[in-house]
């Protein structure tokens, strides 16, 4: 590799180190201040929205681990084909039957939507079925939020050893926001994470709610725009300690079919362009790296490979529970990332409709 591949490829690994430099978790609470901030939210109230198709495996966990901190769960059935209704019901959640969505509503949006108006809470809390929080983590929300809306990437962890090829999708999806990197002071963020998000329901109102975005694939980054176009605060956290979740406990197939529903949307739509312009550097020194050691394998290569190795080990320890070769031997999961990616964008361009759950999404 000559000098200016060198430099090229060191400003692209420094790039990563950048954009997730301040990534920070939900606060934790000392348990001094956990029974103030307890006294203070009592005058406040919560309702869980959980939208749920086919999720009669993921929603045990997660009713379960809301028992004692949440009373008011509300689960939206969007016409499951399983047992997600039985399962809400025998775990005490008011379950609500959806009806098909209506033209022009994503399932999601329309399930979401449903849910907020049987809500009662002065806030909304909107869950994935696939999360799992910590037993303080609903007053850890709490704590962390005042007003506009707070969001919430889980902390992610593997089951089978095909879900490790979503480790660089986690780490780009970061990236890419911009609301990480390190510079001083928070960052105006115009995008947010889907499976955690809190609002008041005034604010929620405010903004239209889910009936605003309701054709929006990426709802999550929809309602954060409409959000900041209200002139009200959007905050994003990590979930380390505190929420987690399992995105693709099917396999390839669901893997496959979930990123290339959002990663060429999301890179479109939820960044920005000089973070965009800094992941697509860290991208290419990945590349670089992989390439040069097949073309000219020696020490200096192998110099290369193990310093992104040893990126990788710091980078997803921080996002979550990979296995171990999602960083010893990257290039793997890097191929994946550029095949999905690619997949993603022509359909996109092409504007052919996506599959998901069993449903058509066509592209907009």
């Amino acid at each position: 590799m000559d000098g200016t591949r060198l430099a090229v490829v060191a400003a692209g690994w420094l790039a990563g180190w950048w954009l997730l430099l301040r990534l920070r978790a939900l606060p934790v609470i000392e348990t001094a201040r956990y029974g103030r901030v307890s006294r203070s939210q009592r005058a406040l109230s919560i309702t869980v929205v959980v939208p749920a198709r086919n999720e009669a495996r993921s929603l045990t966990a997660l009713l379960a681990s809301l028992a004692g901190q949440a009373p008011d769960v509300i689960v939206v059935d969007d016409s499951s084909e399983d047992a997600t209704a039985d399962v809400a019901a025998g775990a005490g959640a008011r379950v609500i039957p959806a009806p098909p969505p209506p033209r022009g509503w994503t399932g999601k949006s329309w399930a979401c939507h449903l849910g907020a108006e049987q809500s009662s809470g002065d806030r909304l809390l909107f869950l994935d079925a696939d999360t799992v929080l910590g037993r303080d983590a609903v007053a850890r929300l709490l704590a962390a939020h005042d007003t506009g809306l707070l969001s919430v990437e889980p902390w992610h962890r593997c089951g089978r050893a095909v879900e490790s090829l979503s480790a660089l999708f986690n780490l780009v999806s970061l990236m890419g926001i911009g609301a990480f990197a390190g510079l001083p002071g928070e960052r105006p963020v115009a995008a947010a994470f889907g499976p955690v998000l809190l609002c008041t329901r005034a604010d929620y109102a405010a903004v239209g709610g889910h009936a605003a975005i309701r054709s929006e694939v990426l709802e999550d980054v929809a309602l954060a725009r409409r959000f900041r176009a209200a002139g009200l605060p959007v905050r994003c956290l990590s979930g380390r300690g505190a929420i987690e979740f399992r995105m693709y406990p099917e396999g390839g197939r669901q893997l496959v079919e979930g990123w290339t529903k959002n990663i060429a949307a999301g890179a479109w739509s939820a960044t920005r362009p000089w973070a965009l312009a800094l992941t697509i550097c860290w991208i290419a020194a990945l590349v670089a790296v992989a390439l040069d050691v097949v073309a000219h394998p020696g020490v200096p290569a192998a110099i290369l490979y193990a310093a992104v190795a040893a990126q990788l080990v710091w980078l997803l320890r921080r996002v979550g529970r990979f296995a171990w070769w999602a960083w010893m031997v990257w290039p793997v999961g890097l191929a994946v990332f550029l095949a999905v990616f690619a997949r993603s964008l022509v359909l996109r361009l092409l504007r052919r409709p996506v599959r998901w759950k069993g449903r058509t999404i066509p592209a907009r």
